[in-house]
């Protein structure tokens, strides 16, 4: 049975330091209408999450029964909480293992909190590549077919033994040799990309940009 037909929880990190961006507050950012933390937790909670665990600091904005401008709230229902990995800003791999101590369910989304288009359907994409509970994880492949490791699922089991055997920092270090299942980059032409990051300047305002042509010609069919 597809692990989509199980229940899930989302790990979403958004502790980072928005260097990149003068130092902003890169998961509070907004791009359409909303922010780009709401944007991920509005996607895995549409798709099922049952869970949903933020690694990083508080935004109270997305707490339970608060809702976020322009999101109608934090989801259908998901436990919304935060977490804070030791050091903070201690790296994605010691946040993936505050936040995986918080999960319980068999399986696990795993996601960056500045993906302004992740929607609930290739999150739906992601869990149908986890066949089992002991089979790999998925992870899709941007444009150019690289592994965007912030944009995956994982068996939580899997992923617990593999932080238990791994001393390291890197993402790409732990995930890698777990042989996921990789999925091609599907994206339409024209249209925004699920693996598209703001890292920038230059991202954010693509974003803002694809975002403000969407809202055009949703306008133009009413």
């Amino acid at each position: 049975m597809p692990a989509h037909a199980h229940t899930f929880d989302a790990v979403v990190l958004a502790g980072g330091r928005g260097s990149r961006l003068g130092g902003a507050d890169k998961p509070a950012l907004v791009v359409g209408s909303r922010t780009l933390l709401a944007s991920v937790v509005s996607a895995v909670t549409s798709a099922g999450a049952a869970r949903v665990v933020v690694v990083g600091p508080g935004r109270p904005a997305l707490s339970p029964g608060i809702s976020d401008p322009g999101t109608g709230g934090p989801g259908r229902g998901a436990r919304l909480s935060y977490a804070r990995e030791e050091p903070p800003g201690g790296g994605p791999v010691a946040a993936l293992r505050c936040g995986l101590a918080e999960v319980s369910a068999p399986a696990i989304v795993l996601a960056a909190a500045d993906l302004p288009f992740l929607r609930p359907a290739h999150i739906t994409r992601l869990l149908g590549g986890v066949a089992s509970p002991a089979g790999p994880g998925a992870v899709l492949l941007d444009a150019s077919g690289r592994p965007q490791w912030l944009v995956s699922s994982w068996p939580t089991a899997l992923l617990r033994g593999a932080l238990d055997r791994y001393p390291g920092r890197s993402l790409r270090g732990l995930l890698g040799p777990l042989d996921p299942v990789l999925l091609p980059d599907e994206t339409a032409a024209g249209e925004p990309p699920p693996w598209l990051d703001c890292d920038t300047p230059g991202d954010l305002r693509r974003a803002r940009d694809w975002a403000a042509r969407a809202g055009s010609e949703q306008e133009a069919t009413r």
